[in-house]
């Protein structure tokens, strides 16, 4: 789905300090598996990557990235419990993430900021500000308001870094919708996850919502709960580096952005036990592991 810049006012009064905000894209969704050509057929290419090359827009891109996990409900922090076990596994897999070889696939793409060229380099993913573990329950519907407005409330206690992704991770019990449109538990599901970005003053901060996947159109095959979450925090992790404004590497024909372009096709895999996808390389003008 195309990234299309917006200006559209928002307002997050459930955190003082962030009290007036400015959404400045739409979300990018990465679409359930057996939606994505049933709802949105321009992704049919996505079948057949070959030969193929994205086009960089002129805008910025993360070179050294970090990505901080904010675990919304009380049960996240229930040592021991089934959904304890899922979120400190998406934090190990998150610790190990930017510095293996399926990251370093876009390490061959850049910015050109001020004439100077910056390539997008390895980087230890949890070296930010903490994770968090915020023990309210979230709505059953989390807007999108929501989840900016739970990224305004980590940052009330924490110190904004434009490098970082704040990505949201939601329990079973709710769903994420935007637009008409949601994830798994949702009366009508479209999309797996997703990441975004709004301006808060003069900062833009990154963000991304990563619902429980406990539905079939967000699953693959015989994988944990946790490895199909990951597959979708490497989704949404590489694309928020590439394209954290929608000024960055997308497809100009589709608008599709790298991860897209292999999204569901080829099939997810497993690497050390962890879930990935493969990823689009410009290098191999086609959806690839490693590098």
């Amino acid at each position: 789905m195309k990234s299309v810049l917006a200006a559209v006012f928002l307002s997050l009064f459930a955190v003082a300090a962030f009290a007036q905000t400015v959404h400045v894209r739409q979300p990018h969704l990465l679409l359930a598996n057996d939606q994505k050509i049933v709802a949105h057929g321009e992704f049919g290419d996505e079948l057949d990557a070959r030969g193929l090359t994205c086009q960089y827009h002129n805008g910025p891109v993360i070179p050294s990235a970090k990505v901080v996990l904010i675990f919304w409900g009380p049960t996240f922090a229930n040592a021991g419990s089934a959904d304890n076990v899922y979120a400190t596994t998406i934090q190990a897999f998150r610790n190990q993430y930017g510095t293996n070889s399926e990251y370093n696939v876009i390490t061959q793409y850049y910015q050109i900021v001020g004439g100077v060229q910056t390539f997008i380099a390895l980087s230890n993913l949890a070296s930010g500000t903490a994770d968090m573990f915020d023990t309210s329950a979230p709505p059953t519907n989390v807007s999108d308001s929501a989840v900016q407005g739970e990224v305004a409330k980590y940052l009330t206690t924490h110190t904004f870094n434009a490098s970082t992704i704040y990505e949201v991770v939601i329990p079973s019990t709710s769903y994420s919708s935007f637009s008409g449109e949601d994830s798994c538990g949702g009366p009508n599901l479209s999309y797996c996850a997703y990441h975004s970005s709004y301006s808060s003053g003069s900062n833009n901060v990154i963000y991304a919502i990563e619902p429980y996947p406990s539905c079939s159109g967000c699953q693959w095959p015989g994988w944990t709960n946790a490895q199909n979450e990951e597959h979708f925090v490497t989704h949404e992790t590489r694309e928020a580096v590439t394209d954290p404004l929608g000024t960055g590497w997308w497809f100009s024909a589709s608008g599709n952005e790298l991860d897209d372009q292999c999204a569901w096709s080829p099939s997810p895999f497993l690497s050390g036990g962890y879930g990935y996808q493969d990823e689009f390389s410009n290098a191999s003008h086609a959806c690839v592991q490693t590098r």
